[in-house]
């Protein structure tokens, strides 16, 4: 069966905002709108879903990193911030968007807290394993390398 490893991260993430659209417990908070992504952004994104763009990609990585807790998804979405005549620094992004976002993840059922961070479920893991097989074909149209014998 296809898992989320073999289907580039591109494909999997666009598809799994769309499927995560259609949950009830995955909204973007009043606030989202206004929201940048971290301090080293000088803008909101442009992109209306973007919420459920980076809940799929904090998702996925939750699958692929195993357990993972916000300090580390927040280093992983930070980056450098322009500090004028000074040298750049990196910067942690938003910690209140991957808080949230782990928060809906859990109430959906898809990410469970533990003690070592947020692991994915046997249900998240089979909804992204479901997506990721039926991005089998596109995959291996794109990219014939991907076509497993």
């Amino acid at each position: 069966m296809t898992t989320v490893y073999d289907i580039p991260a591109d494909m999997l993430i666009r598809q799994v905002a769309e499927e995560l659209k259609k949950n009830s417990q995955i909204q973007p908070p009043d606030w989202a709108a206004f929201a940048k992504t971290g301090v080293h952004k000088e803008m909101p994104p442009e992109n209306d879903d973007w919420w459920y763009v980076r809940a799929a990609a904090v998702f996925r990585r939750i699958y692929t990193d195993g357990p993972v807790g916000i300090q580390r998804m927040r280093s992983a979405y930070g980056g450098k911030h322009d500090r004028g005549s000074a040298p750049n620094r990196f910067k942690r992004g938003s910690g209140s968007i991957v808080r949230k976002i782990f928060q809906q993840l859990e109430a959906a059922g898809y990410v469970a807290h533990g003690s070592g961070g947020r692991t994915v479920t046997p249900a998240g893991r089979s909804f992204l394993d479901n997506v990721a097989n039926g991005l089998k074909a596109e995959a291996a149209a794109t990219a014939p390398g991907l076509a497993k014998y």
